[in-house]
């Protein structure tokens, strides 16, 4: 419970009081102890619980104060300065703070004391199983038989196969350029023009309708034929404006792919 008091001189928590009056940071003859008493008692008065330590402290730092107070309003035959007062005060604080971590050790040295009882009540076992009790090791190989034996080893002995990749079902096609480009030089000055979906149309796989596309590419390149589409992803019509096929063999710069596909062609 933080008792708060408030005098002219100080308003603030009664434990920070002492510290600030003998640091000379308040005056202690500003200070009305019987206001401190007072506030502290009508804090006491509206609280349910009281500990009985943080009465016991305020009664500490009340009566130092009141004990500083009434040597200076009432000195002795012999003048102590303040400062060397309050060295004995400090010297009581640090004798304090000692009992108080000395209590601490008390109190933990109690429990494990307790601790020590409660173990001291329990004996451990010392000695082994009775002499009737008999432990067996199960039997690992019970129920095996020496051809199982013989098996397991020629499998854990023999040579591990290779490997292998099953290609079987994927369809390999090799379709030359050169060939579509020998084929389509025959067939397009018979009938003058085509679309390339006409040139494609009896094909199977995919790989050989874009085969078929850059042979008509490379006749275009040749100048022999003409290419015309209406609109866009329209038809593609292919024109042979080279004449006869005499004109021109199929072996200069002509393009030549070996290409594999194993996907089919869905005109």
């Amino acid at each position: 419970m933080a008792v708060t008091v408030s005098t002219g001189a100080y308003e603030g928590p009664i434990d920070l009081l002492l510290q600030l009056v003998t640091s000379h940071q308040v005056e202690l003859y500003d200070v009305p102890l019987a206001q401190v008493v007072d506030d502290y008692l009508a804090a006491l008065a509206t609280a349910d619980v009281v500990e009985l330590a943080e009465l016991s402290e305020f009664l500490v730092v009340a009566s130092v104060l009141v004990e500083l107070k009434s040597r200076r309003l009432l000195p002795g035959p012999d003048d102590v300065e303040p400062d060397e007062e309050l060295v004995g005060w400090e010297e009581r604080d640090l004798l304090l703070a000692r009992l108080l971590e000395c209590q601490a050790y008390a109190a933990a040295g109690d429990a494990f004391a307790t601790l020590f009882e409660r173990a001291a009540r329990s004996v451990a076992r010392t000695a082994g199983l009775d002499e009737s009790v008999e432990v067996h090791a199960p039997d690992l190989l019970e129920g095996v038989t020496l051809e199982q034996l013989a098996a397991a080893y020629r499998r854990a002995t023999a040579a591990r196969p290779v490997p292998v990749v099953d290609l079987s079902h994927v369809t390999v096609d090799a379709v030359s350029v050169a060939e579509a480009v020998a084929e389509l030089e025959v067939r397009l000055p018979r009938h003058g023009w085509a679309t390339f979906r006409e040139l494609t149309g009896h094909l199977q796989t995919r790989m050989e309708v874009i085969v078929r596309f850059l042979a008509v590419l490379e006749l275009y390149k040749r100048g022999r034929v003409g290419l015309e589409q209406g609109r866009t992803f329209g038809e593609l019509e292919v024109t042979w404006v080279a004449g006869d096929r005499s004109a021109g063999e199929a072996g200069d710069g002509a393009m030549v792919a070996s290409v594999q596909v194993s996907d089919e062609y869905e005109g």
